[in-house]
């Protein structure tokens, strides 16, 4: 293959990675609003909150179960295959969705969930790793995840609008029949996605026709061991941030006007993505980390100190309404973590070779920290709301850490070819 042709065939790989990833955030997303559909179906408000983010939790789940899976496969089978196979999934568990409501079955919509949850978990083993190969590794491959990543989140802030333009502001007296529309175009993407994949020439970066011999486990690379725990903390400081946030400003402002302020916060995680992939062919993953991490802290720490002592003015739903300082210096924290996600993978790969694809499955269980710490945070938040932060604090202290300390390679002794 001539030069040529193989930076065609690169730039061709890039561009399927890169719709993957937006194709990510979509399956994430369409679970939460298909789930309140069902939610709103129980007529107790407490228990329609807690079975309306069934699907969600499931969909977090799925990365603890198929991690490891998802690793092995794409160790054995290559990216493309692991990408046809994923995306697969992700169809079936939108058509088992669409049939719950034929059923009128709550636990059939779960497995469907279950099943996207899978899809997402396979779609990250394949698009993270892939994209930092064919950047070659450094700051350039960290630069093609946070440009994957810039996609990732407008494709999380197109997909809730889309639902909300089709199902309509109010979920009272809806039927899981009225989500219908969504999972046709859903199935319909998935099919397109599949044959536009399938036809696609996606270049194997590390394919030599030999079987690859392991001598030992990634878990063995004392940089990727800290960075799994790093994206533990890092998903579920993401997560928890804005969640918390809603019920912080509800009481205060009402729910309508406290989701829309919490949505800032997924807006500047877009624009900070869009800044990270302007800069990061120039800034390394790790001075990144360093300053968004020292700055989420300082935020953070802010805010808990602050309190509702000093209030700004904001506009929201047409009008300018006074909130708490410490909400917009919550809101904030979206710019710190928009880079955190691409940058710790970036860095707990590095140097791993052939361990990568495997690595890359490890990694992906832990997003099942986006589950559990928001979990933690709630359990303080019924006692004192901003000093639930503290739970998040202690996360991003921990991402500093990995960052100046413990995402250095001392393993480069082990052999990796």
């Amino acid at each position: 293959m001539s030069a040529k042709q193989s930076n065609s065939l690169r730039i061709i790989t890039i561009i399927a990675m890169m719709f993957l990833y937006a194709m990510i955030a979509f399956v994430t997303n369409l679970a939460a609003p298909v789930g309140k559909i069902w939610g709103a179906s129980f007529e107790d408000p407490a228990q329609a909150e807690r079975m309306g983010m069934l699907g969600n939790l499931f969909n977090f789940l799925a990365y603890l179960i198929m991690g490891i899976p998802a690793g092995n496969i794409l160790a054995k089978y290559g990216y493309k295959r692991t990408a046809l196979v994923a995306i697969f999934l992700g169809f079936i568990g939108i058509t088992i969705q669409w049939l719950s409501g034929m059923f009128d079955s709550f636990a059939v919509y779960l497995c469907g969930a279950l099943l996207g949850g899978f899809c997402v978990c396979m779609l990250n083993t394949v698009t993270n790793p892939m994209l930092n190969l064919l950047g070659g590794g450094g700051n350039r491959g960290n630069q093609l995840n946070l440009v994957g990543g810039t996609l990732n989140s407008l494709s999380g802030a197109l997909t809730p609008m889309l639902v909300g333009a089709i199902i309509g502001e109010s979920l009272v007296g809806k039927q899981i029949d009225d989500v219908n529309v969504v999972l046709y175009i859903a199935m319909v993407v998935f099919a397109v996605v599949y044959l536009v994949i399938r036809i696609t020439p996606i270049a194997e970066p590390q394919a030599t026709g030999d079987k690859v011999v392991y001598e030992r486990t990634p878990w063995s690379f004392r940089h990727l061991t800290l960075g799994v725990i790093a994206i533990f903390f890092y998903v579920g400081v993401e997560v928890g941030i804005p969640a918390t946030l809603i019920s912080y400003l509800t009481p205060k402002v009402g729910f309508a006007a406290a989701g829309l302020i919490a949505g800032r916060y997924w807006i500047l995680m877009l624009v900070g993505r869009f800044i990270g992939s302007a800069i990061g062919g120039r800034v390394s993953s790790r001075t990144m980390v360093i300053c968004v991490a020292s700055a989420a802290i300082a935020l953070l720490a802010a805010a808990m100190l602050i309190g509702d002592s000093i209030m700004v003015k904001t506009y929201v739903q047409r009008a300018i309404i006074d909130v708490p300082l410490a909400s917009t210096l919550l809101v904030l924290c979206g710019l710190c973590t928009s880079v955190m996600w691409g940058s710790i993978f970036n860095m707990a790969t590095e140097g791993l070779g052939k361990y990568t694809a495997k690595a890359s499955g490890i990694f992906m269980m832990m997003v099942v920290g986006g589950g559990i710490v928001p979990q933690i945070q709630s359990i303080v938040a019924a006692h004192d709301i901003l000093l639930s932060y503290i739970v998040p604090l202690i996360g991003v202290a921990y991402i500093l850490f990995y960052a100046l300390w413990g995402s250095k390679n001392v393993n480069k002794d082990i052999k990796i070819d």
